[in-house]
């Protein structure tokens, strides 16, 4: 492993996916550890991605106290189908939420009113003050999907409805979610990037060929909407956890 550092963010530059997942998997546990010394229950949003493959796997080995967790997920499509395997909350709850019991799982619904349910889930998020978020990175350098055109740094909003753009949508498509660009819904929820930054802790999980001009703006260009992630060098405890693949443009 490699670290450097840009502004307050840690860079941890791991061989291969494998490493970079074990990696941030023990870090989140040590995380809920040192907060349950203080705090009844921690509050977890999670994302929704391969890239998050290895660390969900790596999580599930780990002794975590999950029955005092209330988890939340970033963001969940508009219109799709409820059932459908590329829904954000039917990933984690395949990958995550179905093997451990949480204290409480709070999923978006991407099929009822879309304003009802951004107020509901920021509701949640105001009873549930967040204490660790683990994201990754678009290609777009999107955070949750802030993409660069909805990106607000100082959005009044928690949660709140979006379109995305054409490079967020060809994402899914190389990440193999969807077999076209015209089966990727066009709309979305998505927490904002504020609601994000507040958290405690923030651990990046952010691997592969296709993330290295993402990684490459996050760390080298300057911190603005333009670039979403680059908002991560202003926190005060994020971590990004990356592999040789994703690191190739540093």
């Amino acid at each position: 492993m490699r670290e450097i550092k840009k502004d307050k963010l840690q860079v941890n530059i791991y061989a291969g996916r494998p490493e970079l997942g074990a990696a941030a998997a023990e870090t989140l546990t040590a995380r809920i550890a040192e907060l349950l010394k203080t705090k009844e229950q921690v509050n977890i949003i999670f994302a929704s991605a391969p890239s998050q493959n290895e660390f969900l796997a790596e999580l599930l080995k780990k002794d975590i106290e999950w029955g005092k967790i209330n988890a939340f997920h970033m963001d969940e499509y508009i219109g799709l189908d409820p059932d459908a395997p590329q829904g954000f909350g039917n990933f984690l709850k395949d990958r995550l939420f179905s093997h451990v019991t949480c204290r409480t799982v709070n999923y978006l619904n991407g099929n009822t009113d879309p304003q009802e349910e951004c107020k509901r889930y920021s509701d949640l998020l105001i009873k549930y003050p967040t204490d660790i978020v683990c994201l990754g990175i678009g290609e777009n350098t999107h955070l949750a999907f802030n993409d660069p055109h909805v990106a607000d740094f100082n959005d009044p909003l928690i949660v709140k409805v979006v379109d995305l753009d054409q490079d967020c949508r060809v994402q899914q498509v190389n990440d193999g979610c969807f077999s076209t660009i015209d089966e990727v819904p066009t709309h979305a929820l998505t927490i904002t990037m504020p609601a994000l930054f507040k958290s405690t802790y923030a651990i990046a999980i952010v691997p592969g060929k296709f993330k290295a001009n993402a990684i490459y703006h996050t760390i080298n260009s300057e911190i603005s909407e333009k670039y979403p992630s680059t908002i991560l060098r202003r926190h005060d405890n994020a971590i990004l956890f990356i592999d040789e693949d994703s690191a190739s443009k540093l």
